[in-house]
């Protein structure tokens, strides 16, 4: 059974969702894959789960590093879940690119499946948590964020990054 919960951060409301494993879903109310995998029967209350990302986003909002990554129930193929994990290990404050990202995911490193990795990049579930905001086009095109690039300049700019580098489309 999933519960949901609400989130209201500096960029805008944000969507809660976790299962009896971990915190599946985050989405900005601006997603364009807002809510996609919830199931049609949850509830909306609050749990460890939602407790712990609520007290993540404190922290990240307020300009800081969390210490800690909540408990997260990934859904998805196994390349998408790589391509996440991958995500996970990009550090606070800097950026990377769909290439180097495909490098990591990808298990045949000759033919990178940079399309596929821009895929589930877009098909993260769990926004700001797993950082696809801090992933940009190989020419410093900010490109590819499911919430507006609106929300990604400010969530890079909230983590301190330099974003006058980056080409705005």
């Amino acid at each position: 059974m999933q519960t949901i919960s609400y989130y209201n951060s500096p960029i805008g409301k944000i969507l809660l969702a976790s299962d009896e494993q971990g915190l599946v879903g985050l989405w900005l109310d601006t997603d364009r894959y807002y809510g996609d995998i919830l199931a049609k029967n949850y509830s909306e209350g609050e749990n460890k789960y939602l407790s712990s990302a609520k007290k993540w986003l404190n922290i990240f909002f307020q300009g800081k590093e969390p210490n800690f990554i909540p408990q997260l129930h990934l859904t998805g193929t196994d390349f998408q879940k790589r391509v996440w994990q991958a995500l996970l290990k990009i550090p606070y404050g800097t950026t990377t690119t769909y290439k180097d990202t495909a490098m990591k995911a990808a298990q045949d490193k000759k033919h990178l499946p940079i399309r596929a990795t821009g895929g589930a990049v877009g098909r993260n579930h769990i926004c700001i948590i797993v950082p696809c905001h801090r992933v940009v086009g190989v020419n410093h095109n900010l490109t590819g964020y499911g919430g507006g690039i609106d929300k990604k300049i400010k969530l890079l700019q909230l983590e301190g990054v330099d974003i006058s580098q980056f080409k705005k489309p």
